[in-house]
């Protein structure tokens, strides 16, 4: 319990501070986008790692790689926990954008601070709304934004097991024609939502597979490509959590 109330506190200290934060974000932008953008993740950056070492989270990455140096990707990942982009953000190179529940974007500071780093609101109630948010990303990740998408649609509630992956996810990728990064996180679930309230110490392993290239995808072979990443995220996970 102690290791909650700390991460709980660092978080609410985090959003505070990040207020005068978002101020020296949008100065800089003046002057660079680029800088701007660096900035803004390097400190998300550091608000992760602490509540990662509050929590007694070990995190090791495989297959860093596989991640495209020169061009924007969608990573395509496995959602079990809200530490799941608290880990996985730590290593994304900037910028980096989430697709990401429309809660989270009524929540005061929260919502500023996801913004400042692209991250959009995904209204699963309205097929038209949702169409709208992914329109957005699109034209996100073509200005040389990434994304990290969960294409299960939510968290998934048992560990070891994924989640149906939405079709509607996967046009982000391809209509953006962006490499598509299939991301494996391993046992976020049991850092938290597996005994609430508790925190308890893990490791949690990420995993970077090889990126799919969307540009010469033939559109008969485009329904095809959801089942095909998660077939990949699923083995990944099964090879990697038997090495915890």
């Amino acid at each position: 319990m102690i290791r909650a109330i700390l991460a709980v506190a660092w978080a609410v200290l985090f959003l505070i501070v990040s207020m005068p934060v978002h101020l020296i974000y949008l100065l800089i932008g003046r002057r660079s986008t680029a800088a701007r953008d660096r900035f803004m993740q390097a400190w998300v950056k550091v608000g992760f790692r602490v509540v990662l070492f509050l929590c007694g989270v070990r995190v090791t990455v495989k297959g860093r790689e596989n991640i495209p140096k020169d061009r924007a990707c969608v990573y395509y990942a496995n959602h079990r926990s809200i530490f799941d982009v608290i880990a996985a953000y730590t290593c994304l190179p900037a910028p980096t954008g989430v697709l990401a529940k429309q809660e989270l974007g009524r929540i005061p500071l929260l919502n500023i601070m996801m913004k400042d780093i692209y991250c959009l609101f995904l209204d699963r109630s309205s097929a038209e709304k949702g169409l709208e948010t992914i329109m957005q990303a699109i034209d996100i990740v073509k200005s040389g934004v990434s994304y990290m998408v969960y294409p299960e649609g939510t968290r998934n509630r048992e560990e070891g097991t994924l989640l149906p992956f939405h079709t509607g996810s996967f046009k982000i990728a391809l209509r953006a024609q962006a490499p598509i990064v299939p991301l494996t996180i391993v046992n976020t679930g049991d850092i938290f939502d597996s005994h609430k309230p508790f925190v308890k110490p893990q490791h949690v392993i990420l995993d970077f597979g090889g990126p799919i290239e969307t540009k010469t995808i033939r559109p008969a072979d485009r329904k095809k490509l959801p089942g095909e990443v998660r077939d990949i995220i699923a083995e990944t996970y099964e090879r990697d959590r038997a090495e915890l």
